[in-house]
C-alpha cells in the first residue's frame, strides 16, 4: 500500500488542538477494499462481513481491522470553517414537520453581519445523520453569503450519535416515509424564514443527493438543485422537475452511475436546465473530506461550481 500524506493543519471539530494526523487517500488501499467499504457504508454488509472479506487483502502487517479504522471519518480533516468563526453565526433550531415526525431539528448557519434577506440553501446529509462534515458544509455556505440549513434525519432517535456504525443503523431503522417528509419540511421551513428571500436551493450528498432529487420533483419553485452522487428517481418523477440542476458524479461509482444516463435523458425531455459533471478518478463520496475517498482538487472544483450555480440561480 502507498504512503499517505500528512495534514499538519487539521483541527478536531470543536477547534481544540490535535496531534499531527496522517491523511490517507483511496490509493493507500487495494481497490477491492474500497469496493467493500462502499458496500459497507451503504448497508450492503455489516462490520464482520467487511472484516472477513477484507482480510485477504491485508498485507505488510496491516490488518483488516486497521484498514477499517483508517477508512473511518476523521472530522478534524473536514473542518474548513470553525464553529466559532467570526464571519458566521450558527446554532441548532427546531422546525415543524406535520407530515413526518412532528418536530425536527437542524443546524442553521448564516453570515454574522448582514442587512436584509439572503437566499437559502438546504444541506442534506448522507446516511449517517447530521455529522460534523455536514455542519461544516453549512458553515461554508454561510461564508458564501447564504442562509444554510442542515436538517438531522436522526433527530427523532436522539440525533447524530457520534458513532458512524450506530448512525447508519439508526438511519436504516427510520420510517422511510416519515424520513422523507421530515427532509421536505426542512425546505419549507427555510423558505419561510424571515431572514430568507424565499428563493432557496438544495445540495445533498449520497442519500442526501437522493433527497435533493426528490425535493426537485416536489417543490415546483425550488430555485436550484445540486445532488452529489445521489440515487435518481424514475422517469415519471423526473418529468416533474422544474428547478435548474447541477448533477455531480464520481467516475467510479456503481452505486448510482447505472441510472445516470436515464435520469439526464428524462430531465432533458422535461425541458429542465441541467449541467452535469463526472470527476475523473473519483469514488463515491469524493467531496467528503473526512474520509480517504476525498479528492482535494476535484472536491474543490465541484464545490466552486456548486457555489457559482447557487449564485447564478438564487440571486437573480
Amino acid at each position: 500500500m502507498g504512503k499517505g500524506t500528512t495534514n499538519k493543519g487539521a483541527q478536531p471539530p470543536d477547534g481544540s488542538p490535535t496531534s499531527v494526523a496522517e491523511r490517507k487517500t483511496a490509493s493507500d488501499f487495494p481497490p477491492e477494499v474500497m469496493e467493500l467499504f462502499n458496500s459497507y457504508v451503504h448497508g450492503g454488509m455489516n462490520r464482520r462481513d467487511f472484516l472477513d472479506r477484507a482480510a485477504k487483502f491485508a498485507v505488510g502487517g496491516v490488518t483488516a481491522a486497521a484498514m477499517l479504522e483508517s477508512l473511518r471519518p476523521n472530522y478534524a480533516f473536514a473542518q474548513q470553517v470553525a464553529k466559532n468563526d467570526s464571519r458566521i453565526k450558527a446554532d441548532y433550531v427546531n422546525y415543524p414537520s406535520p407530515e413526518g415526525s412532528g418536530t425536527m431539528r437542524g443546524y442553521l448557519a448564516q453570515p454574522a453581519n448582514v442587512s436584509g434577506k439572503l437566499p437559502g440553501v438546504v444541506v442534506y446529509h448522507e446516511n449517517r445523520g447530521l455529522n460534523p462534515y455536514v455542519e461544516d458544509v453549512a458553515r461554508r455556505l454561510a461564508t458564501a453569503n447564504f442562509v444554510a440549513f442542515a436538517p438531522d434525519a436522526l433527530f427523532p432517535l436522539g440525533g447524530y450519535p457520534g458513532d458512524e456504525e450506530k448512525a447508519a443503523a439508526m438511519y436504516r431503522s427510520l420510517d422511510a416515509k416519515k424520513r422523507i417528509e421530515d427532509m421536505m419540511a426542512a425546505a419549507t421551513f427555510l423558505k419561510a424564514r424571515p431572514d430568507c428571500t424565499g428563493k432557496i436551493g438544495a445540495v445533498g450528498f449520497c442519500a442526501g443527493g437522493g433527497v435533493v432529487n426528490v425535493l426537485a420533483t416536489r417543490m415546483p419553485d425550488l430555485g436550484a438543485a445540486v445532488p452529489f452522487y445521489g440515487p435518481q428517481p424514475g422517469a415519471s418523477e423526473a418529468a416533474k422537475v422544474r428547478a435548474p440542476m447541477l448533477l455531480q458524479f464520481a467516475e467510479k461509482d456503481d452505486f448510482v452511475n447505472g441510472g445516470r444516463a436515464a435520469f439526464e435523458t428524462a430531465l432533458k425531455a422535461a425541458g429542465v436546465q441541467i449541467e452535469a459533471h463526472v470527476y475523473p478518478g473519483t469514488l463515491h463520496g469524493f467531496h467528503n473530506d473526512s474520509t480517504p475517498r476525498y479528492v482535494e482538487a476535484e472536491a474543490k472544483l465541484a464545490w466552486q461550481r456548486t457555489v457559482d450555480f447557487f449564485n447564478k440561480h438564487l440571486r437573480a
